[in-house]
């Protein structure tokens, strides 16, 4: 365990804007966690939790707290029969080496999940999703710390209230209350996908003539369609996707499908649309916004060239959201979180 004072959030964050944390604690054994909620207590600071910062924004103010980083690593097999495999993950590990660590082994299941930004446990908490595929159909259970009663239990997916980024943990009466510790999830020894795909990766396919749908090559191939439209926060300070898609129950859709929005559509007539293709029909693509800049590539994604206050952010923000609204009359979800006390 490694605690730090003064540690400004733009650091710990892709976004990279964010004022000072009071206290900062790396948690590398669970039983850390109890040590460090103690010492919140003690000190009278609210806490929170985060992995890798992918999804996370700071606020100018920074935060008056302790901010638990959560380093918990290690992936085993917990069952296997001639079908499935279950792992189980630590909820510090790297999302994308555990997805290479399951297309590896040819299972079956996230590999549409390839390159998505942060670590495991953030996964069940954001339900993660892309290519028509989340983690919702793989999830078994979530290992959390309860820091009502200070104890380890188990939650199963039935009791996790998942829905499109959403969960019992990141909305709801839950909100802060569960740290994940670990992650177990149920993948197939099968191959489970094939055509039609989600359009992006299908476009792909079709240009490319592949008919290997192995996990291995799906993953090969979201891999190269995410490296061409978004950036690798490593490098280009942004939260990958900025703004969640819309979701549509069967008459929303059948309204949009009217106006000539394009719509990815369920089985049950609801559909999804592109929060993207909004942004970009808006005239925003490669947009300079305050400091800001709509990606050129993908116009979800907003990406900070110089912008270094959150005020910046927040305007940019408003002006993409207030266009869309005007244009098209959906109001636009933010997807990253914010630190908050």
């Amino acid at each position: 365990m490694k605690m730090r004072e003064q540690i400004m959030i733009s650091e710990l964050t892709t976004m990279r804007i964010g004022g000072p944390a009071r206290y900062v604690v790396e948690i590398e054994q669970v039983e850390d966690l109890c040590w460090a909620y103690e010492f919140a207590e003690e000190q009278g600071l609210p806490v929170w939790v985060m992995g890798e910062g992918a999804n996370t924004i700071g606020h100018d103010r920074g935060f008056n707290g302790v901010i638990i980083l959560n380093r918990l690593r290690g992936i085993e097999i917990v069952a296997e029969d001639e079908k499935t495999m279950t792992l189980r993950g630590m909820a510090g590990e790297n999302w994308d080496r555990f997805v290479e660590f399951t297309t590896a082994r040819g299972l079956s299941g996230i590999e549409t999940l390839s390159k998505i930004p942060g670590t495991l446990g953030a996964a069940p908490v954001q339900n993660i999703g892309a290519y028509g595929r989340d983690v919702s159909q793989v999830l078994e259970s979530v290992e959390v710390f309860d820091t009502k009663t200070r104890e380890i239990t188990i939650i199963p997916k039935s009791k996790m209230n998942l829905s499109y980024r959403s969960s019992r943990f990141n909305k709801g009466g839950d909100v802060g209350r569960f740290v994940i510790v670990s992650v177990t999830m149920k993948l197939s020894k099968e191959q489970t996908l094939s055509a039609p795909f989600y359009a992006s990766l299908q476009r792909y396919i079709d240009e490319h003539n592949v008919t290997d749908f192995s996990p291995q090559n799906i993953r090969q191939m979201v891999s190269t369609i995410r490296a061409d439209k978004l950036p690798d926060p490593q490098f280009v300070a942004s939260s990958g996707s900025f703004f969640k898609n819309i979701y549509l129950n069967k008459n929303e859709a059948d309204e949009a499908e009217q106006k000539g929005i394009p719509l990815w559509r369920n089985e049950d007539g609801s559909g999804k649309i592109n929060s993207g293709w909004l942004i970009e029909q808006c005239g925003l693509k490669g947009k300079q916004l305050f400091g800001f800049r709509v990606s050129e590539k993908a116009a979800l994604v907003l990406i900070n060239e110089s912008a270094t206050s959150y005020a910046e952010l927040d305007k940019a923000r408003a002006e993409i959201r207030q266009k869309v609204l005007e244009k098209f009359g959906y109001e636009l979800q933010q997807e990253p979180v914010e630190i908050s006390e």
